[in-house]
C-alpha cells in the first residue's frame, strides 16, 4: 500500500521536475557552478598521487582548447545557448583552478 503512494508521489515529482522551465540564467549560474565544481576535482584527486599533475593540467588544457574551437566555429543560432553553457562551464574550470593556485599561494 505505503510503495503505491510512494511510487505515486515520485512519479508526480519527477514529472513537475522535468516539466519545470529554468530560466537562461539560472542554468548559466548552474554550468559555471558545475564547472567550478569539476576544476576542485580535477585538481584535487589526481593530485593525490603526486605524478599525475602534468598528465592531468595537459587534459584541463587539452578540454579547454578543443571546448574554444567549438565555441568560436559555431555561429549557428540554434545551437548558441548549447554553446554558452558549454563555455560557462569552462570559465568555472578555470575560474576554480585560479581559486585553487591563490589558496596554495597563500
Amino acid at each position: 500500500m505505503y510503495l503505491i503512494y510512494i511510487y505515486k508521489n515520485l512519479k508526480q515529482l519527477t514529472k513537475k521536475f522535468v516539466s519545470y522551465k529554468f530560466n537562461f540564467f539560472s542554468l548559466n549560474i548552474i554550468s559555471f557552478m558545475l564547472g567550478f565544481f569539476t576544476s576542485s576535482v580535477l585538481s584535487t584527486l589526481p593530485a593525490q598521487t603526486g605524478d599525475w599533475g602534468i598528465l592531468s593540467a595537459a587534459i584541463i588544457v587539452t578540454f579547454n582548447e578543443i571546448i574554444s574551437k567549438i565555441i568560436y566555429s559555431y555561429r549557428k543560432k540554434k545551437y548558441i545557448d548549447t554553446v554558452n553553457l558549454i563555455n560557462n562551464i569552462k570559465i568555472g574550470i578555470m575560474y576554480g583552478l585560479f581559486v585553487d593556485a591563490f589558496k596554495l599561494g597563500s
